[in-house]
């Protein structure tokens, strides 16, 4: 009997405690359930909004590889303003607009070019790595639009920045087409410096060697 009086109390003490709790317990649990659902719910949207992205901006890489070999670029320029518009915030935007550059730069248009390649710094910040491309990127468009000095403060040296190498090269050439030689073959030195020793520069060896002192012509003997 003292086992059953106990287990009494022990009912009798939880339906206490269910009037006094059981309606907060059961809104918490709705709640969690609730919450769970809708966190599913959300990851489930997010998965295919990324799908979706990333369809999008392999169809934009099939089109500008055609633009490239001399198609319409229309079609490519169309699908990127799709991209920046449905997509906008996300590195796929960023990409395309990134892309985009190139595509304009290989067609002539330089000045879309550089709209485009502002629009990925506007919208990157200064430590990204697409931030960096875009401003090595610039700042030879600038230098093509005749903007020397644009294109040298864009170029500057940037602490820990991995591509210094690509940096200093793309200031040789600015300065190189500039007519500054002896500035061009410090710049091109210094990408040397800076440069992976298993990944060399394209070209850079050509331009020091162009640049180098030529060693005095013997008189000719008689």
């Amino acid at each position: 009997m003292e086992s059953y009086r106990t287990e009494e109390e022990q009912l009798e003490a939880l339906k206490r405690w269910w009037k006094e709790n059981g309606t907060s317990t059961l809104v918490s649990i709705l709640l969690a359930v609730a919450v769970a659902f809708g966190w599913q719910g959300w990851q489930a949207r997010q998965q295919a909004r990324a799908e979706a992205a990333s369809n999008l901006f392999q169809q934009f890489l099939e089109t500008l590889g055609a633009a490239e070999q001399g198609g319409s670029a229309a079609e490519a320029e169309e699908i990127a303003t799709r991209i920046a518009t449905e997509y906008d915030g996300t590195a796929y935007a960023r990409f395309a607009e990134l892309h985009l550059a190139r595509l304009h730069v290989i067609l002539g248009d330089l000045g879309a070019a550089e709209a485009a390649l502002r629009t990925v710094l506007a919208e990157t910040s200064a430590g990204e790595d697409l931030h960096r491309v875009a401003r090595l990127r610039l700042g030879r468009v600038l230098a093509a639009r005749g903007d020397t000095e644009g294109a040298l403060e864009l170029l500057a040296d940037d602490a820990d920045n991995p591509y210094a190498g690509a940096y200093a090269m793309a200031r040789g050439d600015v300065l190189l087409a500039a007519g500054r030689d002896s500035e061009a073959a410090a710049a091109y030195r210094k990408a040397e410096t800076l440069a992976d020793p298993d990944r060399p520069l394209p070209g850079l060896t050509e331009k020091l060697d162009y640049l180098a002192p030529q060693p005095p012509t013997a008189g000719v003997q008689g």
